[in-house]
């Protein structure tokens, strides 16, 4: 009984301390996704943003002519 007393809490010992040194890689991951996103999304706009001014442009007049 006492044996596996010391098994739980050694597990929960190795249990805590990996627990906490995952927080530093899951902040790496999202600042990593995070700055993917924008890079995408500065790419996206500046590879469409003529088509795009010029779509939001016609929907500004249709809308306003309404």
């Amino acid at each position: 009984m006492k044996s596996m007393l010391i098994a739980i809490r050694s597990l929960e010992a190795w249990l805590q301390t990996d627990f906490k040194s995952q927080k530093g890689a899951t902040a790496t991951e999202y600042s990593l996704l995070v700055g993917l996103i924008a890079l995408v999304l500065v790419v996206g706009v500046g590879f469409f943003g003529s088509s795009l001014n010029t779509w939001f442009s016609t929907l500004g007049t249709t809308v306003g002519g309404w």
